[in-house]
C-alpha cells in the first residue's frame, strides 16, 4: 500500500503546481474589472496584456519541455516555478500597460513548464496502464485552480486590495518551492533522463499530420477554455451589470465544468475506447451552445452554459492528449505537452486583442459566436488531419 501511495505522490505534486499556476494567472482575470477601472486600461489593452502572457507561454512550453526531457524534473521545475512566482508578485507593483505586460510576459514564460512537467512526471514515474489517469490528475490542477481562485483571492482582494492579492500568490508559490525541495529528492523524480543522444533518437517530423492534428485539437478546439477564463468576469460586470463581489461568489462555477470534464472525459476515453474523431465531433456539438450566451437574459443560465462549454473544452484537451500518447514518441513527452499548451496559448495570443476590442464595442454576440466558431473549426481540422495517419 505504501508503494502504491508513493507512486502517485509525484503526480499529485504536479497537480499542485498546475493549481498554483492557474491561481496566479486567473487572479488577473478575476480582478480585471476593478484593475481596469483603477488603472484606466481599456478592454483592448487588457487583450494586449493577455497576449504578452500568451506569446511568452507559447514559447516557454516547448522550451521548458525540451529542457525537462534533457535535464530532468528537479532543477527544471524549481527554476520555472521560481521565475513565475517572482513575476506573479511583480503584478502588485504594476500600474499601466507596459508594466503589466512585462510582468505578464515573465509569468507566461515561467508557467510554460507546467504541463510539460505534468506529462514528463507521468511518463517518468507511472507504468503505461496508469498514465492516462496520471495525466488527468496532473492537468486537473489547472481547472481546480480556476475554481478556487475566487474563494482564495476574492476575500484577500476585498479586504486588502488587488495589489495584496498578487503578493499573496507569491506566498503560495514559495510554499510549493519549499515542499518541492524535499520531495524532489525521491529517486523517481531526481533521476536524470537518458543521455542527450538517446533522448533524440525519436524526433518529431513536422511534416507528420499527427502533430498538427494534436495541436488543432488542443490549441484551437479547446480555445473557449481561455476565452471564458479571461472574459467571463468582464462579460458579467460590463455586459450584465453584476459586481466584483458577485464574481467572487459565482466565478468558480464555469471552471468547475472544466475540472469535472477532465475526469469524466478521461474515464470515458479509457473505459469505452471510442474513436477520438467521433469524440471530437460530439465535443464540438456540446460546444455550440456557447454562442447563445449573450442572448440568455438569465444570470444562472449564462453560468450554466459557460459550465457546459468548459466541460466540453476539457474533453478536447483529454482527446488531444490521448491521441498524442498513442501516436507520438513517448520519449519526447515534455516537448509534446509543450506543443499542445503552446498552441493553445498561440491562438489566445493572436485573438485576445480582437476579442478585447469586441468587448469595448459591447458586441458580445459576435464575440461569443466567433469563440464557438474557432472551437468547431479546430475539431474539424483534427478530424481531417488525424484521419490521414490514425
Amino acid at each position: 500500500m505504501d508503494r502504491l501511495n508513493n507512486r502517485w505522490v509525484p503526480i499529485v505534486s504536479m497537480m499542485l503546481v498546475s493549481l498554483i499556476s492557474y491561481i496566479d494567472r486567473n487572479t488577473l482575470a478575476l480582478l480585471a474589472p476593478i484593475i481596469l477601472k483603477e488603472t484606466e486600461l481599456s478592454n483592448q489593452q487588457y487583450g494586449y496584456i493577455i497576449s504578452a502572457f500568451s506569446f511568452a507561454y507559447m514559447a516557454g512550453n516547448p522550451i521548458w519541455g525540451t529542457l525537462l526531457d534533457r535535464f530532468g524534473l528537479r532543477n527544471g521545475m524549481t527554476a520555472a516555478v521560481s521565475l513565475w512566482t517572482l513575476a506573479s508578485t511583480a503584478h502588485a507593483f504594476a500600474s499601466g500597460l507596459f508594466s503589466f505586460g512585462i510582468a505578464r510576459f515573465f509569468l507566461g514564460f515561467g508557467e510554460g513548464a507546467t504541463f510539460p512537467g505534468g506529462l514528463r512526471t507521468g511518463v517518468q514515474t507511472l507504468p503505461p496502464r496508469d498514465r492516462s489517469k496520471g495525466i488527468a490528475i496532473s492537468y486537473s490542477g489547472g481547472s481546480l485552480g480556476a475554481v478556487v481562485t475566487p474563494w482564495i483571492i476574492g476575500p484577500v482582494a476585498a479586504a486588502y486590495g488587488w495589489r495584496m492579492a498578487f503578493l499573496f500568490t507569491g506566498i503560495i508559490g514559495t510554499l510549493w518551492l519549499v515542499y518541492w525541495r524535499f520531495l524532489s529528492r525521491q529517486p523517481q523524480i531526481a533521476q536524470l533522463p537518458s543521455s542527450a543522444a538517446e533522448s533524440q533518437e525519436e524526433t518529431l517530423n513536422w511534416r507528420d499530420s499527427r502533430i498538427w492534428a494534436f495541436m488543432c485539437c488542443y490549441g484551437i478546439a479547446a480555445f473557449p477554455l481561455a476565452f471564458i477564463l479571461y472574459h467571463a468576469s468582464l462579460y458579467f460586470v460590463q455586459g450584465m451589470g453584476r459586481t466584483q463581489n458577485d464574481m467572487t461568489r459565482v466565478l468558480w462555477i464555469p471552471p468547475l465544468g472544466w475540472e469535472i470534464g477532465y475526469f469524466f472525459w478521461g474515464w470515458v476515453t479509457d473505459r469505452f475506447g471510442l474513436s477520438l474523431r467521433l469524440q471530437a465531433i460530439l465535443l464540438a456539438a456540446l460546444m455550440t451552445p456557447l454562442s447563445i450566451i449573450p442572448h440568455v437574459e438569465s444570470y444562472p443560465g449564462a453560468l450554466a452554459l459557460m459550465f457546459l462549454s468548459m466541460f466540453a473544452g476539457a474533453g478536447f484537451v483529454i482527446n488531444a492528449m490521448a491521441y498524442a500518447t498513442r501516436e507520438l514518441p513517448v520519449r519526447r513527452s515534455g516537448l509534446i505537452a509543450g506543443l499542445g499548451a503552446g498552441s493553445w496559448s498561440a491562438v489566445l495570443a493572436v485573438l485576445a486583442p480582437g476579442f478585447g476590442r469586441l468587448f469595448d464595442l459591447k458586441n458580445y454576440p459576435l464575440a461569443f459566436a466567433l469563440a464557438t466558431a474557432v472551437s468547431v473549426t479546430g475539431a474539424a481540422l483534427f478530424v481531417m488531419l488525424s484521419k490521414r495517419r490514425q
